[in-house]
């Protein structure tokens, strides 16, 4: 019978291994990259809460004029 420590400390030092072959983003290149993620996630907040407003006055003044 295999001892799971034994697998267990081989495959934490093979992920310590493979996680020091990464390339890392710089501090600047993180700070970039999060200001560009923070805005697409606005300007997408934005774009569905104004298509959702206007089809929702769609809808009501299409269902105003049906009834």
């Amino acid at each position: 019978m295999k001892n799971p420590f034994s697998s267990t400390r081989i495959f934490l030092g093979e992920m310590v291994g493979e996680l020091q072959k990464a390339s890392w983003p710089t501090k600047t290149e993180l700070r970039d990259y999060t200001i560009v993620v923070v805005l697409a996630g606005i300007l997408l907040g934005a774009f569905t809460s104004i298509s959702d407003f206007a089809l929702i006055n769609f809808v009501d003044l299409f269902t105003k004029l049906v009834s």
